[in-house]
């Protein structure tokens, strides 16, 4: 007895996700939240994502660093990450793992400009987390935390937690 049956197309390869578009609307998702957070229009994504800086040669009064642009008294540089489904909250405690080099790359950026690092990392599914330096937000008492530490101590909070903390936080006078 022969089948007649087709059974190629029952199992289709998925469609590839392009993590850079993954990674710039992410980007645009964040600099909309804090633009309609902080009622401004001026966060937006860098132009090539944060490495316009390092790869172009303009004047210093011209380069941008982190993958947003922000306003001039915004006290971050913000390194967005979204996506590497292979980390984890137990991977801050890997010294090895991506996030730390991350927020490794985002200290490199942050210090250029003298800003504090912030890294924005979003994973499917999972709740958006920002990993700043410690000691930063130490007059909420609500804020929940996570604390790190490899040579410098990091915390991280949720997102949309820290997102409502007092406007002078976030701003230099």
């Amino acid at each position: 007895m022969n089948d007649n049956y087709d059974l190629n197309n029952l199992r289709c390869k998925p469609k590839r996700k392009n993590s850079r578009t993954k990674g710039n609307v992410f980007e645009r998702s964040v600099a909309k939240i804090l633009n309609n957070r902080f009622k401004t229009s001026e966060f937006s994504r860098s132009p090539g994502s944060g490495a316009f800086a390092t790869t172009h040669t303009l004047p210093e009064h011209l380069k941008i660093y982190g993958d947003l642009i922000t306003p001039n008294k915004f006290k971050f540089c913000i390194e967005c990450k979204k996506g590497y489904k292979n980390q984890n909250l137990y991977s801050l405690y890997n010294y090895s793992s991506d996030i730390w080099k991350f927020i490794d790359q985002c200290e490199k950026d942050a210090k250029k400009c003298d800003r504090v690092p912030m890294v924005i990392f979003k994973q499917d599914r999972q709740p958006t987390l920002v990993i700043t330096p410690m000691g930063l937000l130490t007059g909420n008492p609500e804020l929940k935390y996570i604390d790190i530490h490899k040579n410098k101590s990091y915390r991280v909070y949720l997102f949309k937690e820290l997102i409502e903390c007092w406007r002078p936080m976030w701003f230099d006078s």
